[in-house]
């Protein structure tokens, strides 16, 4: 089985314990208006042209065989002079990416670390992304994910990760649908899922002004989570405007105006879950 990535990041310290690789698959089913790596959305093969040092030459314009509707001719990539413009997007065997990943299994194992599985959305690619588990079993296993996927097949997942990461961005479905284009049932449901698999993990916040930082959601969000045992932590993740570029590599407008939490957003984030008495980390 082959399975559609964009990257594979090589000796990272985020997303789980110790030294990693994180493999990040391409394709989402979500669409948050705050995203911060736009390249994940399409399960597509694209082309990115990084606008930095661009000399305006009108080459790639030029020398392209399909100008209307791109065929990955590649004709771009090759004779741009100063080499801004890249594919986004690999095709890959099961067998071929354990392959690679199993190769940094030793050094891996001595930092406590392992294998980091992000996107885009995992669960979009849910039977490849079990197949290629279950060759790197011998590794420490992660998924980051938004929860947006068949219930079933997150079971399955949930058999083969030791820790997850899972987004829980806002509470009310009909505001969730509003940023992120979906409503959230499905991802409360496989919240629960998780829940009562017993897989450690930690939820993820990404925390905006005026998005949900609000009463009503801290509130429903430690409501939710309060009697999950295998909820280590809660991840407070604040908003910073650094997506802009990335969605210019894709030809892509960001005129999204968001803006971090303020003081007032903290003390009350802080307050609420304290008062629940529930674990939580900020990340600025």
């Amino acid at each position: 089985m082959k399975g559609l990535i964009f990257s594979i990041e090589e000796f990272a310290v985020f997303d789980g314990d110790g030294i990693r690789v994180n493999v990040f698959f391409k394709g989402c089913p979500l669409r948050c208006r705050w995203c911060h790596n736009p390249e994940g959305w399409e399960k597509k093969i694209q082309i990115v042209k990084n606008p930095n040092g661009c000399l305006n030459c009108g080459i790639c314009k030029k020398i392209c065989s399909s100008p209307d509707n791109c065929v990955l001719c590649s004709n771009c990539i090759v004779n741009c002079p100063r080499g801004l413009i890249r594919e986004s997007g690999m095709w890959i065997s099961a067998d071929e990416l354990s392959k690679k990943l199993l190769k940094f299994q030793n050094i891996l194992k001595v930092s406590g670390g392992g294998l980091t599985f992000s996107g885009g959305e995992v669960l979009m690619q849910a039977d490849f992304l079990c197949e290629v588990l279950d060759k790197v079993s011998s590794m420490h296993r992660v998924i980051e994910t938004s929860g947006y996927g068949d219930n079933d097949k997150f079971k399955e997942v949930l058999k083969r990760v030791d820790f997850v990461y899972y987004d829980l961005k806002i509470m009310d479905s009909e505001k969730h649908k509003k940023y992120t284009g979906v409503s959230n049932e499905l991802i409360l449901k496989n919240a629960k899922i998780l829940f009562d698999s017993k897989v450690p993990c930690v939820i993820r916040v990404p925390f905006i002004h005026n998005v949900n930082t609000d009463l009503e959601n801290l509130t429903s969000l430690c409501e939710f989570i309060k009697n999950a045992s295998n909820v280590e932590k809660t991840e407070i993740l604040c908003y910073n405007k650094m997506a802009g570029a990335k969605y210019k590599m894709l030809s892509l407008e960001y005129n999204e105006e968001f803006f971090g939490p303020d003081d007032a957003d903290l003390k009350l984030m802080e307050e609420i879950f304290k008062s629940y008495n529930l674990e939580f980390s900020i990340t600025f």
